[in-house]
């Protein structure tokens, strides 16, 4: 409608439901190099050691067992979507009673795969994490993402997405497929892109599965049912969007995969170019 442009970082998790791949989990956020870039104190991008040694500081909360210890590494405006609670944590007090209840278990966590962007004042480090509870002595495996801000000096996190791995609940499926090639997960984009196209927000909500959690660019509010999705892209496809990965970074297993990275959108309505 504009032909603006819109540069974004994203997170899509998939899964296989009724027979066809669905978007569980979609995080979509502005690059934020404009918004800080009149700050004195931005970083340059870290390298990618630096950025998974971040894992470290969080993981160091957590040792203390202090659920205040644990909020405290998050932004003031953060997103956490936890391993064993289906609801979204969106400010310090939530978190923290979130970590009340998992604390319990004394986790430590080590990381099995790690998938990194970076950029001036923010970094994304995505992939696969395996706890140990000092507890029981029980190993858990999740799928991770984090998003971190650099903020009064620090580096905090600003969305954190942690979910099982599907594997043990999904194998008694005779229609559970196995990986799929890098090349078919990005290809998945196509189809939320295709829908867009469309200009209906249906068909855009439709790529969603049952149980969703978008987390879109131009809102604050976390979007986890069909009607709640649909009525965000009501506004969203007045902009005439359609979308182009720039960046990718790939992990799947046995009916779900991951696809994170940055993205471009041409807004047919403007035109212009926002990074």
């Amino acid at each position: 409608a504009t032909g603006d442009k819109v540069k974004a970082r994203y997170s899509f998790i998939y899964k296989f439901e009724d027979g066809e791949w669905k978007i569980a989990h979609h995080h979509s956020s502005m690059m934020p190099e404009a918004q800080l870039a009149a700050s004195a104190e931005l970083p340059l991008p870290i390298a990618d050691m630096e950025v998974r040694s971040l894992f470290s500081l969080w993981n160091n909360a957590l040792a203390t067992l202090d659920p205040d210890e644990v909020a405290k590494r998050y932004s003031k405006a953060p997103c956490l979507l936890p391993t064993v609670s289906d609801v979204p944590r969106t400010d310090y007090d939530s978190i923290k009673a979130y970590f009340v209840d998992f604390l319990k278990k004394k986790p430590q966590g080590v990381i099995l795969e790690s998938y990194v962007t970076s950029g001036p004042g923010w970094c994304m480090d995505d992939g696969i994490y395996e706890f140990t509870m000092g507890a029981t002595g029980d190993k858990v495996k999740a799928r991770y993402s984090f998003i971190y801000k650099f903020e009064d000096g620090e580096w905090k996190i600003a969305h954190h997405h942690s979910s099982m791995m599907p594997e043990a609940q999904l194998a008694a499926s005779a229609e559970l497929p196995l990986p799929i090639a890098d090349m078919e997960v990005r290809s998945l984009f196509s189809l939320w892109n295709n829908a867009l196209a469309t200009l209906d927000p249906d068909e855009v909500a439709k790529r969603y599965s049952k149980a969703p959690c978008l987390l879109p660019t131009v809102s604050d509010v976390p979007r986890t049912d069909y009607d709640s999705i649909k009525a965000y892209f009501v506004d969203f496809l007045k902009k005439k969007p359609q979308g182009v990965i720039l960046e990718s970074y790939v992990t799947s297993g046995p009916g779900w995969c991951m696809d994170d990275g940055i993205y471009e959108f041409t807004m047919g309505a403007t035109g212009d170019k926002v990074k």
